[in-house]
């Protein structure tokens, strides 16, 4: 049995280098489609100033994707260093769309990333412009094709269970692909970073307004970027309705965490705004609720109601008697893959033998399980429920602060007065960090949410890891975080000196000089008489 502590630290480790990698990816999402933009209107209007733009907000881009690569690629090695029997047991349905995401979305983002940074003044307008869509829309099909894996962790469609193999297989691409979680989840995410883009040029244009400094570049920015943020943020707050929706049917542990719901209660259900849940005690404490809310939201009607905590856990420990013997049949057809006996009764159970599974953590002789490991693992597949209901609130009121930030800019962007308005170009520049906080909460409410399943209602987190020392993973995480830092105080550092330098003057190519054109100035050089020479 793997070792509890090794499993904890895998898990933070991913997560570390997740919430690390997560920082650069909406960012990328984002600025693409804003650069598209600005570099349509400079092909359709012919205005130099929006060629300017473009080039200027690419040299941001570019330093973003270049360290969300390098976050990227070492993130996905740990499903095979620190999970392999998670790989082994899932990789024909997981690997495949993370396949088709580095030769489809991958490949062809990095190639015409390249070519639209170095590509000004050698390809022709509408060439260019057409590689920066490509660029946009390579990046989101990657956010697609990764969506997709993760989606199946959420909610595992198209696959079976394999009791030969002993391994999951793909039977349906198409449901893989259209699975609702994965559907809805890829668009709030994309959409969420698109407000992430419309923020960071946002802020940093009201940065450079506020010192008077390429006003011209900056009103335009900003006023593409908040009418950009204003829909985003629309977009956003939809399909995040719509994906507690879907979560509601798929997931419905995750949406009791999210709403601190310890009781099933009648229609219409009241909405926690505010609580302190308390696990052990399976309460909450100081809740402020909204009446009928709840049923609103999650349920679009005042009938509706959602199980409650209690419901579920007295459900999953059904599932858990229901799947004991799906486990040993499969331990007997290991043994015999021949044996009929053994496979009917495989059959018979074979929908819950995920939580079959979950209870051989604490009774790994399921002939011998007690009712108290049952209960015990019940209780398990409830996740963190303060860090999810707290997370979950956190991302809604960010999203929500957002979204009244963006309407108001965009009413003063529109009458050309946010120039003379202070006070929200100073609010500008302060909520650049807003979105990256509300990504970040929001993936905690999806993975922490999930626990303690890698594959919801299949396979349970602490069969997934690798079997590693617990020195090994120390050192690692401890390696893994020293290296994202460095990382993340690179992109501060060359953020910071791009911006500070500001759009400046480019060549024909594109190119942005590294430091002001003052200072690259050559030094004068003493007059020389007529005839004289420099060595006499």
């Amino acid at each position: 049995m793997i070792n509890g502590t090794v499993v904890d630290l895998s898990r933070a480790q991913f997560a570390a280098t997740a919430l690390y990698h997560f920082l650069f990816v909406p960012l990328t999402l984002g600025m693409s489609f804003l650069l598209a933009a600005m570099e349509t209107v400079y092909v359709t209007t012919g205005k130099p100033i929006y060629k300017q733009m473009a080039m200027f907000w690419g040299r941001l881009f570019m330093i973003n994707f270049a360290l969300g690569v390098a976050t990227g690629l070492t993130m996905e090695f740990q499903f095979g260093t620190n999970w392999s029997f998670y790989s082994s047991f899932v990789g024909d349905i997981f690997g495949a769309p993370l396949a088709i995401e580095g030769l489809m979305a991958f490949f062809m983002e990095s190639t015409f990333v390249g070519l639209m940074i170095f590509g000004w003044g050698r390809l022709r307008k509408g060439q260019h412009l057409a590689v920066t869509w490509l660029v946009a829309l390579g990046s989101n099909l990657s956010a697609l094709w990764i969506l997709v894996a993760n989606g199946f962790m959420q909610d595992p469609k198209g696959a079976k269970f394999d009791p030969v193999t002993m391994r999951m297989h793909l039977t349906s691409f198409q449901q893989l692909i259209f699975s609702p979680d994965a559907q809805s989840k890829f668009v709030h995410t994309s959409i969420a970073g698109y407000v992430t883009g419309a923020m960071f040029i946002a802020g940093i244009s009201a940065f450079y307004m506020l010192r008077n400094r390429h006003m011209d570049i900056a009103k335009r920015s900003f006023r593409i970027a908040v009418l950009f943020g204003v829909l985003a943020t629309i977009g956003v707050v939809t399909l995040g309705d719509a994906l507690g929706f879907v979560d509601a049917q798929a997931q419905p542990t995750k949406l009791a965490a999210m709403e601190g719901l310890w009781k099933s209660t009648p229609a219409p259900m009241a909405f926690n705004l505010i609580a302190f849940p308390e696990q052990a005690k399976q309460k909450d404490v100081g809740a402020v609720r909204v009446p009928m809310l709840l049923s609103l939201l999650v349920t679009h009607s005042l009938s509706g109601t959602v199980p409650g905590i209690n419901t579920l856990e007295q459900q999953a420990a059904q599932k858990i008697r229901n799947g004991i013997p799906a486990v040993e049949a499969l331990k007997a057809l290991s043994r015999d893959p021949q044996d009929a006996a053994a496979m009917a009764q495989f059959r018979a159970h074979r929908a819950d033998l995920g939580y079959g599974f979950l209870v051989q953590r604490y009774a790994p002789r399921l002939s011998q399980v007690t009712p108290a490991q049952i209960e015990r693992a019940a209780k398990d597949t409830v996740p963190p429920v303060a860090a999810v209901f707290w997370s979950f609130r956190i991302m809604v009121a960010l999203g929500l602060m957002m979204m009244a930030f963006f309407v108001l800019a965009t009413l003063y962007s529109l009458r050309n007065r946010i120039q003379n308005k202070k006070w929200i170009l100073k609010v500008a520049v302060w909520m650049i960090p807003v979105p990256f906080l509300a990504n970040e909460a929001g993936w905690l409410v999806a993975e922490l949410g999930r626990q303690p399943w890698t594959v919801y209602g299949v396979l349970p987190t602490w069969m997934s890891a690798s079997t590693h020392s617990v020195g090994y993973m120390v050192f690692s995480l401890i390696g893994f975080v020293t290296l994202y830092s460095i990382f993340i105080a690179i992109e501060m550092y060359l953020m910071i000196r791009a911006i500070r330098i500001g759009p400046g003057e480019y060549d024909d190519d594109g190119a942005a000089p590294l430091l002001p054109r003052p200072m690259l100035a050559p030094r004068a050089q003493p007059a020389v008489p007529y005839g004289g020479n420099l060595e006499g």
